[in-house]
């Protein structure tokens, strides 16, 4: 096979997981990222004091694809971690998502039983609802629910998350946190969960660590002379930016940090706990319940959604989802050229961390 000359833009986890496939087939690789750090919005580092923390929030990896578990099981062991969310609802601390679990928690027996009753009989158990179509039942009790779930656990967090409604954004994105008819508590169901053992730097590093990759950071992809030598080109960075915004600019809701170190072992109960009506901040991370790291202190990031920070989440409405159709007819002409778009920011998707690399794999061996 011909041993190729490749440029790729964005040292993320898709753009890793595309340099280590095509540099273990002895292609050489130049990946380039604008910061000085690789592993995109999945790097993390220890702090000051020691404590491995996530620099752009909680990263918790799940899956039900094997050959993406095992893919990155060569570069990484894990902390086997079942990740449970708790949210601050009416002065107390209640399962996210809100379950059968919930439901006791909040309202009387008598009353919980009753619902319990009437989302099995309707829905049946173990499904997931999501809270829009729950919205449109027209039992009174069921009604009821659906109005108040709605408006403690969805509203108020959605219009701090992304600045809107829940009603105006793409349905995927309420999908992804409904109503579980179940008892299970866990955040995710995946067959696979996990946190890299060392944390996602260090697997990253070694996914990175090949003789036929070259890795340059705090580069831009228009800082890169003589593209033409290269015979691919993977890129991964923003659609938009990509074509000098000539259609305009896509939106993101950004996320800024506060990171707290406090002299004391726990602050919470679990890693993660969502306000969705107090406070102007939408969730708490302590760190350390994610990595059980043992350390006398412990680090949270309190983090507060808007239009200020880093890109985190794609604003999937009607207006980004037709400019984005834009962007990617013109991307689509460029694979003529061996040009190609890969990965949350050029796909403009809200991808999980192992769809970005189960994407990635696929386009390898598409390609390949």
């Amino acid at each position: 096979m011909k041993k190729n000359k490749i440029l790729i833009v964005g040292a993320g986890i898709t753009g890793i997981t595309l340099a280590e496939r095509f540099a273990s087939m002895g292609n050489e690789v130049l990946i380039i990222d604008k910061r000085d750090h690789i592993g995109g919005n999945c790097y993390d580092y220890k702090n000051e004091d020691g404590i491995l923390i996530h620099k752009y929030g909680s990263h918790i990896f799940h899956t039900d694809y094997k050959d993406v578990w095992e893919y990155l099981s060569q570069f990484t062991d894990w902390l086997y971690y079942q990740h449970k969310v708790l949210g601050f609802i009416d002065g107390k601390f209640v399962p996210i998502p809100f379950n059968l679990n919930t439901l006791y928690e909040l309202f009387s027996l008598k009353f919980a039983q009753r619902l319990e009753e009437k989302l099995i009989n309707k829905f049946g158990y173990n499904k997931k609802v999501p809270i829009l179509e729950l919205k449109k039942a027209k039992d009174k009790d069921l009604k009821f629910l659906a109005n108040f779930v709605y408006e403690k656990v969805f509203l108020h967090y959605t219009e701090k998350q992304w600045g809107l409604k829940p009603e105006e954004i793409d349905s995927s994105v309420t999908a992804r946190v409904p109503v579980v008819i179940s008892r299970d508590d866990r955040y995710f169901q995946d067959k696979y969960q996990g946190v890299p053992e060392e944390g996602y730097t260090k697997m990253f590093e070694k996914m990175l660590k090949n003789k036929n990759i070259i890795v340059q950071l705090n580069t831009n992809f228009k800082d890169i002379k003589n593209k033409n030598k290269y015979n691919l080109i993977f890129y991964t960075g923003p659609i938009d930016e990509f074509f000098n915004y000539k259609f305009g600019r896509l939106d993101y809701r950004c996320l800024k940090l506060d990171f707290q170190t406090f002299n004391q072992e726990n602050y919470q109960p679990v890693a993660v706990v969502n306000y969705p009506n107090n406070y102007d901040f939408t969730r708490i991370v302590e760190f350390k319940k994610l990595t059980q790291q043992n350390h006398k202190k412990t680090t949270i990031a309190i983090e507060y959604p808007g239009t200020e920070g880093f890109m985190a989440y794609p604003v999937l409405d009607e207006k980004n989802k037709k400019l984005f159709q834009k962007y990617s007819k013109e991307a689509e002409k460029l694979k003529k050229q061996n040009i190609y778009f890969a990965g949350r920011l050029a796909e403009y998707k809200y991808y999980d961390m192992d769809e970005a690399v189960k994407s990635s794999l696929d386009l390898f061996n598409k390609i390949n």
